[in-house]
């Protein structure tokens, strides 16, 4: 297997054979985040494309100071975030407590269910709470980085994440 330098310096030179094969490499885990984000195949797709547009056009930048895979992920979420952005607006809610704590009903219906179902759930929510839901539970930011990418305030990140996750618990139990 060619090294990931190698291939990367091929594809900065415009070779669509090392394109093809970084498009490989990569593809399955990213087509994984864009459909966590858009909620849908067709969506997905076009974050894909456009995806991997940016990444070819800007591979030239990468510094090799992180990893490619954290570099590239943070284009797809950038280009989910945007495609939903020029969709809709979000709006703004009333700051309402958090609570993690999951009931022995919950937590056994989670122990149940595979990683498939659960996405599917996951992507089932509205999609303001699902960004907020994927931004920190998944990809680890904090309220205050989220309330800059999808500039909202830090307490509607907030509401919006302990929404996703009381709508979450309500269809897990449901499911189960």
């Amino acid at each position: 297997m060619e090294d990931i330098k190698e291939i990367v310096k091929g594809c900065i030179k415009g070779n669509r054979a090392m394109q093809g094969k970084l498009y490989k490499m990569f593809a399955p885990q990213m087509y994984a985040l864009c459909i966590r984000y858009t909620g849908n195949d067709f969506d997905a797709q076009d974050v894909m494309q456009e995806g991997f547009v940016k990444i070819f056009n800007n591979l030239k930048d990468f510094q090799w100071k992180g990893s490619l895979e954290g570099w590239m992920k943070r284009i797809f979420i950038h280009v989910a975030l945007d495609r939903f952005r020029k969709k809709v607006h979000i709006l703004s809610v009333d700051e309402i407590p958090e609570s993690d704590n999951f009931s022995d009903k919950e937590s056994s219906a989670i122990d149940d269910m595979s990683a498939k179902e659960i996405l599917h759930i996951v992507q089932q929510l509205p999609d303001q709470y699902r960004l907020v839901f994927n931004l920190y539970v998944l990809e680890g930011y904090s309220h205050h980085e989220i309330s800059q990418i999808l500039n909202i305030g830090v307490s509607t990140s907030r509401s919006n994440l302990v929404r996703a996750k009381n709508i979450l618990k309500e269809k897990i139990v449901y499911n189960a």
